[in-house]
């Protein structure tokens, strides 16, 4: 259930709203902005379904809500979130945000290089893992907090905000403490503790499409993090498993227009891992643009021969700087700038 409140709503009127849904046994989520104010009604519908919602003072309109993604959904709010990190606004329609950097952060000089070389060809959000999830356990598994740091002195150094991924609850107060932008990798989309968890925190989080996941899951998945206050969430489709075997995984463009169908919340595309193969990224990264995403991140590495990690689907420096000016190019076309 939606309730849209009146322009002149007065926040008496709206605190009254909100203490009679608690007091029905319901959570309210209130969504001021600045033309109205928007209160979401978490719980069980049948609770609410026959309350006398249209007779408060201050209500212009009660709205059903029939997709279980309710704080995800597109009628919560009518307009699309926009998420400032730093200065660099995601989700604005006339923008496009590239998230770039190496797979792994694996020592002060690499990381420091990779940040500048992204930074020059276009890049306005630096990515790099400290926690690794690998499929192996014997594979690198990231330097962990000295990784972490590393990537806050790449940001001070650059002035880039941070994306980095978050893999344990144990970890979310470091995690929150050096990074901007906390990222939930596609094995733990439906890790619901942590997805809570980061529902507490103040940073943004980007949600990554689960290998196996559905439209439906990815939403229902970003609604753990919402319900717990946390509204600055951004979705990122990355690939599905599927029966092909030629590419890491099938990238699923369709998804972008749908999900921005769905719900209000932006849309990330990562063609590296989707197409696991380097020279398949600039095809599938300039048709995430065309397709309306909102950001694409991209993995570049200045020596992937010698990467700890995915060296085979790291961009070169100069190949990247190239696709950054071909995407201008597309988002040129369809009315936005990097």
């Amino acid at each position: 259930m939606i309730i849209i409140c009146k322009p002149e709503a007065t926040d008496e009127q709206i605190a009254h709203i909100e203490d009679a849904i608690r007091k029905w046994g319901l959570k309210p989520h209130t969504s001021r902005g600045v033309e109205r104010t928007v209160i979401g009604v978490i719980g069980p519908e049948e609770r609410i379904r026959e309350k006398p919602l249209a007779a408060f003072p201050g209500v212009a309109d009660v709205t059903p809500v029939m997709k279980l993604y309710k704080l995800a959904s597109y009628e919560f709010t009518r307009k699309r979130t926009v998420i400032d990190v730093g200065g660099v606004k995601i989700g604005d329609q006339k923008k496009l945000v590239l998230m770039s950097g190496p797979c792994s952060v694996e020592s002060r000089e690499q990381i420091l290089e990779i940040a500048k070389i992204v930074k020059k060809a276009g890049a306005s959000v630096l990515r790099g893992g400290a926690f690794k999830p690998r499929t192996s356990p014997y594979a690198f598994q990231g330097l962990g907090k000295e990784g972490l740091k590393l990537l806050a002195e790449a940001r001070q150094e650059t002035g880039l905000p941070v994306i980095t991924e978050l893999m344990d609850t144990k970890d979310v107060e470091a995690v929150e403490e050096y990074a901007d932008i906390i990222q939930i990798g596609a094995r733990n989309m439906q890790n619901f503790s942590l997805l809570k968890e980061v529902g507490r925190c103040q940073k943004p989080v980007m949600l990554k499409r689960g290998m196996a996941a559905t439209i439906k899951d990815v939403l229902l998945s970003a609604e753990y993090i919402l319900s717990e206050g946390n509204m600055k969430v951004m979705l990122c489709e990355r690939g599905i498993r599927t029966f092909e075997t030629y590419t890491r995984n099938t990238l699923d463009l369709s998804a972008v227009p749908a999900l921005k169908k769905e719900s209000h919340l932006p849309v990330i595309v990562d063609p590296t891992h989707g197409a696991g193969h380097r020279d398949l990224i600039p095809t599938m990264a300039l048709a995430a643009v065309a397709a309306g995403a909102d950001g694409i991140m991209i993995e570049v590495h200045n020596d992937p021969e010698a990467a700890l990690s995915d060296g085979e689907q790291a961009m070169l420096p100069d190949k990247f700087e190239a696709l950054v000016g071909q995407m201008r190019a597309v988002a040129a076309a369809i009315g936005k700038q990097i």
